[in-house]
This record gives structure tokens, C-alpha cells and sequence, in this order.
């Protein structure tokens, strides 16, 4: 069975402990880009990551893009909402059904 484990500074991914995922701190892009390669080594299905550290690895989190595990999902920090969760999300609609059906 496959696992769930987040990634991001402490506020904003520490509350996913209470929900059972699995829980790394990051402190910068080369953390968080070691971490996610771990990762992808264990029994790890999905990998959420906050959007701050995404933007800093953009190479590794395609580098996962074509591989059916582990997923990688971005989400916003408690910080700030860059977007880039959504417009990810756009761009995988769009390239499943042919067309942008979220707009």
C-alpha cells in the first residue's frame, strides 16, 4: 500500500500530521528536492508539495512528471497562493481530454 507524505516549512505542512500523511520539513530547495528523491525511491504514492519549494525544483518535479509514481501535487503554503497548484492542475486537464474544461 502506498503512502501520502508532504513537503513544505513547518506551518504550513504540519497540520497534515494530524491526518495521517507523512510529514517532511524543508528549509530550501536543495532539501526539498533531496527529500523528494527519496521519496520516489520508497513506497510513496502521492507527494504534496508546497508550491515555495516547487518553483525552486521545477527540473526534479518534471523529472516525476512522466512516472505513474510517485504523483506530485502542489499545493499553496500558509503564506501564499502562487497559482501554480491550479495552473498545474489546467495544464493535466488539458493534456487528458484535449481541451481546457476547467475555464
Amino acid at each position: 500500500m502506498y503512502r501520502v507524505a508532504v513537503i513544505g516549512d513547518k506551518d504550513s505542512v504540519l497540520m497534515f500530521k494530524a491526518l495521517g500523511v507523512d510529514v517532511y520539513i524543508a528549509v530550501d530547495g536543495d532539501s526539498a528536492k533531496k527529500i523528494v528523491n527519496k521519496l520516489s525511491k520508497e513506497d510513496v504514492g502521492v507527494i504534496f508539495i508546497t508550491e515555495d519549494f516547487a518553483k525552486e525544483i521545477p527540473e526534479t518535479i518534471d523529472k516525476y512528471r512522466e512516472e505513474m509514481t510517485p504523483a506530485i501535487i502542489l499545493i499553496p503554503s500558509n503564506k501564499e497562493n502562487l497559482g501554480l497548484g491550479l495552473a498545474d492542475i489546467n495544464k493535466s486537464v488539458e493534456k487528458a481530454v484535449g481541451a481546457n474544461i476547467l475555464n
